[in-house]
Order: C-alpha cells, then structure tokens, then sequence
C-alpha cells in the first residue's frame, strides 16, 4: 500500500469533538442512540443522501419501534416502508438480522463487534458505529466520509476501495479514540460530519475546518486528489419493456424472478433484443386481444446498469398476472423506482 510519511492522528480527536460540539446536526437518529436505532439509521444511510432518510427513517421508527416488530413484520409492508429508497436487499437483510437476534439473542442487540459482524449485512462499518455510537467503545467506523477526510490529512496514495487501506484505517483511528463512553460516539460521528459538511467531495470548505491546520492536503493545495478513488466500470446499458397492464379488475404485478431487482415487485417487463416488439412479449403471456393507450420512454440507472424503457400502456380483460386497483399498488405494494416512475404514463386519472 502506498502511504507518504507517517501522519499522527493522535492530534485530530480535540479539535475535531469541540468542532462537533458546536456544529452538529440535529438528525433524528441522534436524539435517543439505541443499537437499535443505530442500527436502522446506518444500514438506510448506505448508499443514500441523509436528507432523504429522515423521512423514511421516522416513518420506519413510527411503525416498526422494537427489533421485534422488524423480527415479525410482514414482508409486503416492510417494503413498503422501504419503497423508494433502493438496494432492497438492505431491508431483506434488516429483517433477517433482527430475526436472528431474537432467536438467539431473546431481542438483546449483540455487545461485541465480532458477534454484531455475524448479522446478516452487518460489516465492519456498521459493526463500528453500533460499537461505538450506542455502547461508546472505542472502535473506528471508516464510511467515505472518514476515507474521504482522512486521506486528505495524510496524502495518502492508496485506492479507497483496498481492504488494506480500510484496516490501516480501522486500526489507526481505534488507537486515537478517547477512552469508552460518549467521547467515543461523539468522535464517530464528528468524522462523519466532518466529511458531509465541510470535507466534501467537490470544493471542499478547508476554511471552516478545525484541522485545516495539519491536513497535508490544504497545505499542499492536493484536496481535489484525495481520495483516490477506484477506477469505475462503464455501465451496462439494457433495452426494457414494461407493461401496464390494465384489466377490469386493475393493473398487473408480478414478482420478478432474476436479475437486478430479483425477488421485487414489477409491472410486468422483459430485457428485449433487437427484432422483439412490445405485441410479442404480450403474446407469449397470452395477452393477445387488448388496446394500446400510450407508450412513454424512462430511464432507470442502476449502480452497473442502465435501463432504457418503453412503458407500454394496454387494456384488455385477460389479465396473466395478479391484479391490483391503483389505490391498492400506491398505498400497499411495494415498487422500486424504476418501476414506480412508469405510473407518469397515466396521467390524470
């Protein structure tokens, strides 16, 4: 791993909880930091804005308070609440996990980042910020943020995505923690904020930050070449039809089988290769008499994939899939984005 010269983090713990003290926000998951709380709040914050988990994340709270009421919770509505904000997989592994823990932890949360990293989806990440926000022990939690700040501070070389770097960097800031208690989620979370507020990926605002003084990268005027960051793969592009199809009944749903989405909700759709029109797809699910309302195109881009997609709008009284009124797919079904977006087609309705 390429590193530049040895950087003393022993120096950053200070100045950075006094700069927390003053400048933290006042985020819901802060208010009562139960491993519970915690934990839902860092597994919805992967991947996602922080401004777009409030809501989700106290309407979640509102229905579903205890890990036991995750444990039993009916899987339909556990996607519902977790509707819109992608990577579903996270909430299949939420629910998977707090089963787990009533099982054989009679509903305890785990008290030790080892037996936390056995719960499904739990990493050394979230294992750390449970650790340390819930139970103030001194363990590091290193999210881009904390990448992000602390290869500034050191002109560190290293590609972020290097398990190398990530365990130098768990065991660096472990050994720079105050001593267990607050301190300890204080200094988390002020690496966190550090790094939404003022470290952020594009102009930083090095002149707001307490350790400007000591970060190699403002001195050396290199911010906008830390981190280093993992050369990204092109997307893979994909032709999808999805069909609206309405019955007397309602509209069509389906479970998808295979590929991005598996296991999710859908208006029926199909990956299409060239000389494939939108009227074959409907006949091989025997979908043969019906009349074509509208087509609109939408784009959905996935972390690998990009779909290009015609929304195809028919109405027939053969319905090949299960059925659901509007009301019932906007107030019960759970949709992904890509899926849910197709509903502009209807217009007024």
């Amino acid at each position: 791993m390429e590193k530049t010269a040895k950087f003393d983090f022993h120096c950053i713990p200070s100045p950075l909880l006094s700069w927390y003290g003053e400048n933290k926000r006042d985020l819901p998951w802060r208010r009562e930091p139960t491993p519970y709380r915690v934990w839902v709040s860092e597994i919805m914050l992967q991947q996602t804005r922080v401004e777009a988990v409030k809501e989700y994340y106290l309407r979640f709270m509102e229905q579903l308070p205890t890990v036991y009421d995750l444990a039993t919770c009916e899987e339909e509505k556990l996607l519902k609440l977790w509707e819109g904000l992608g990577y579903y997989s996270r909430a299949r592994n939420l629910q998977k996990a707090a089963q787990q823990i009533v099982r054989e932890h009679d509903g305890v949360f785990p008290t030790t980042v080892e037996s936390l990293k056995t719960l499904p989806g739990v990493g050394s990440y979230t294992a750390g910020a449970i650790a340390s926000i819930a139970y103030g022990m001194p363990v590091a939690a290193v999210d881009g943020n904390v990448f992000r700040v602390c290869s500034r501070l050191e002109e560190n070389g290293a590609v972020i995505s290097d398990p190398k770097y990530r365990k130098y960097l768990e065991e660096t800031l472990s050994g720079v923690y105050p001593p267990a208690g607050k301190a300890c989620a204080d200094f988390t979370q002020s690496l966190f904020e550090l790094g939404a507020l003022v470290c952020k990926p594009q102009n930083p605002d090095c002149a707001r930050c307490p350790l400007k003084g000591i970060c190699r990268a403002y001195q050396n005027g290199t911010q906008s070449e830390y981190p280093v960051l993992p050369r990204k793969a092109e997307k893979r592009q994909e032709r999808v039809y999805v069909y609206l199809i309405e019955t007397p009944e309602g509209f069509c749903i389906r479970r998808r089988e295979e590929g991005v989405l598996r296991g999710m909700n859908e208006f029926p759709s199909a990956v299409i290769t060239d000389g494939e029109t939108p009227e074959n797809i409907l006949s091989e699910w025997g979908v043969t008499a019906f009349t074509e309302i509208r087509r609109q195109k939408f784009t959905h881009i996935f972390t690998h994939i990009r779909w290009e997609m015609l929304c195809v709008w028919v109405r027939t009284d053969f319905a090949p899939f299960d059925t659901y009124t509007l009301d019932e797919i906007l107030d019960e079904i759970s949709l992904p984005t890509a899926f849910k977006q197709c509903l502009r087609i209807l217009g007024e309705r």
